[in-house]
């Protein structure tokens, strides 16, 4: 406490909220506190870590992320609290009537800076080659708080890199135990496949029994890895094997860029956020060596043309209903994992990317005189789980894998690197064709609703319904966690849902379970859509130290804007997609087109002891409002 402070007053102690339980719900009510003797308004029911933020005071954290995780474990908020005798972490302390805080005291400031050197003894400095130098966390606040020095020595309790799956590896020499991992698989995506194990200095953040990833429910959706302050968790990279095959020339390199990679890659080169780059990145791309040049947007538009016949396939015969999208993948396995009795209800389709490296292989091989094992298919996705996908068995058409390599956004941005590029000077260049045209619907794939808004956009145009002239179906856009809407579709009024983010489509599949009827339903695994997939930038607002919903909506918002540029704005309308049809599939949900655009699925077990219904009461899950949860939305 510093010299000749009062530590009584009329200021009683409220008790500190238990760890790890949410936030209290704010009342509207305010009331007035001190930070560094200066009297200000704050919510009553908030901490005093956000309180002081909305007061211009900087707190640094490590583990906290608003409304998802407040276990106060890393202890690099604390402050002073006049009354109180011991620093308290800020994320766990609530307001209170004339509560007295002090933000940067000489005692704060000492102990943020053990603190911090604390972690950095146990940690992996690696940093001049670490994946995350220069945007991790816990380089940055060591700057922050002035622990240069290194005086603890390191000694690292953890091996380092585990991998063995194709879409998240995990370093346990470089994890800080934040937990921030752990809360959002269980608090935002309602998986929870990771918990503390082992006790004190042994203690890590795995699976149960320290399981591979791919030995567990895990989704691979890759919001664990955008949470992590450091680069414990990073995604499985494909770079090597990437270059490896451009450098031989007995290979056609192939590469195909997901619709959310346009409006975020520009991230990595300091571009403002949604920033549209499609015609730089295809220039980029050539430059980098690849073959052909083409653009998932037009497996996006041929995606459409089979779910929205599939849609209305099922409504003639009769079902199953409802007819729940299949291109997200860590919705897939979600609901292999928890929802098996669902899965006849999920769309024989392939991902767009997975369509894609299909007809690459056959269709496009053929035009071009290339072996389908001499062609190699790269996608550049926003995605983790993508990774996953394209390792699938089921992912394979006529015995060769659709998809050799997936790299995220991440990965392509720092192969442009490497090569010595600067996105920013690229020329701007085309696709490559007759499989880089695309509608307008496909681009708005990687936002919450765009894959239902383009199937209803093209199944009402095919089947003449009265609102068959309609493009835009607003009710179906925003952040909203679950997304509901009716429209005519043959004369039959049908019910529609969307949700992203798995906590909220959980919610749904509830629903669902208990007798709920709807006849189309689309569900992304990631807040936002692709936007905010786990391959994504890892984007921090230098106002706010916790990621924000803000990136995601920019991106979304740049997706829009392609599609309102469009000449084609619906799927059907697509003549290179037209094209395919009469030269080689014959008509959508046609026998070849089944063999070669359709797949299965497969039931697969549950975590050991996870109950979502039992966490739901326990810990009063609800649907998930996005819009209040900036901790992992970006």
């Amino acid at each position: 406490m510093p010299a000749n402070r009062e530590t009584t007053g009329p200021h009683t102690l409220p008790p500190e909220r238990p760890v790890g339980q949410p936030p209290v719900e704010l009342t509207g009510e305010r009331i007035t506190m001190y930070i560094n003797d200066e009297a200000v308004q704050v919510d009553k029911g908030t901490n005093v870590l956000e309180a002081c933020r909305t007061n211009g005071y900087d707190i640094p954290s490590l583990c906290y992320i608003r409304d998802i995780n407040t276990a106060g474990s890393c202890r690099v908020c604390i402050v002073e609290i006049e009354g109180s005798r011991n620093l308290q972490a800020a994320c766990v302390y609530p307001v209170a009537e004339g509560l007295k805080v002090h933000t940067s005291t000489p005692r704060v400031r000492r102990a943020r800076r053990r603190v911090v050197e604390l972690l950095l003894s146990e940690h992996n400095r690696e940093c001049t080659t670490c994946v995350r130098s220069t945007n991790c966390e816990l380089q940055a606040l060591a700057h922050k708080v002035g622990a240069r020095q290194g005086k603890l020595g390191t000694q690292l309790r953890h091996d380092c890199k585990i991998v063995n799956n194709p879409f998240i590896t995990r370093d346990y020499s470089k994890c800080i135990k934040c937990r921030r991992c752990e809360a959002v698989c269980k608090n935002m995506q309602g998986i929870g496949v990771y918990s503390a194990l082992n006790r004190g200095y042994d203690t890590v953040i795995a699976p149960a029994f320290e399981r591979n990833l791919s030995e567990v429910a895990c989704i691979a959706c890759g919001q664990c890895v955008l949470a992590c302050p450091t680069a414990s968790l990073t995604e499985r990279s494909y770079i090597e094997e990437v270059w490896q095959a451009l450098g031989d020339p007995d290979k056609h390199v192939v590469v195909q860029t997901a619709p959310a990679i346009q409006v975020s890659i520009g991230e990595e080169f300091d571009l403002p956020v949604g920033t549209v780059v499609s015609e730089k990145m295809a220039a980029a791309l050539r430059r980098l060596g690849f073959d052909s040049v083409f653009s998932t947007d037009f497996a996006a538009d041929m995606t459409i043309m089979e779910e929205a016949g599939e849609l209305l396939q099922r409504m003639e015969k009769g079902g199953p209903l409802p007819l729940i999208s299949s291109c997200s993948p860590g919705w897939i396995k979600l609901c292999e994992h928890f929802y098996p009795e669902f899965i006849h209800h999920l769309s024989s389709c392939k991902s767009p990317m997975e369509m894609f490296g299909a007809l690459a292989k056959t269709y496009y091989a053929q035009k071009k005189g290339i072996g389908p094992k001499d062609m190699v298919v790269v996608g550049v996705m926003p995605c983790t789980a993508k990774k996953f996908e394209a390792a699938r068995p089921e992912m394979k058409t006529y015995g060769f894998q659709d998809v050799d390599y997936v790299l995220t956004t991440r990965e392509l941005a720092r192969m442009i690197k490497e090569a010595d590029l600067d996105l920013r000077k690229m020329p701007e260049e085309s696709f490559d064709q007759p499989l880089g045209l695309s509608s307008g619907a496909a681009n708005i794939f990687a936002a919450t609703g765009g894959v239902m808004e383009a199937a209803i956009r093209t199944a009402l145009a095919l089947t003449g319904g009265k609102e068959m002239g309609r493009l835009e179906f607003k009710e179906l856009r925003g952040i909203r966690g679950v997304k509901e809407a009716e429209l005519e579709l043959k004369g039959q009024k049908i019910r529609l849902a969307v949700a992203h983010g798995t906590s909220n489509a959980r919610k749904l599949m509830e629903r669902l379970k208990r007798g709920e009827q709807f006849h189309f339903i689309e569900i992304m695994a990631c807040a936002g859509g692709c936007v905010g997939g786990g391959g994504q930038p890892v984007t921090r607002d230098p106002e706010k130290p916790e990621l924000t919903l803000e990136h995601r909506s920019q991106r979304a918002k740049g997706l829009y804007a392609l599609d309102l540029g469009k000449e084609l704005r619906r799927s059907h309308e697509n003549k290179a997609v037209l094209q395919v049809y009469e030269e080689f599939l014959g008509e959508p949900m046609s026998k070849k087109a089944k063999e070669i655009l359709h797949t299965r699925y497969t039931a697969r077990g549950k975590l050991p002891g996870f109950n979502f219904e039992q966490q739901e009461k326990a810990q009063g899950i609800k649907e998930v409002p996005l819009g209040n949860l900036p901790g992992l939305l970006h």
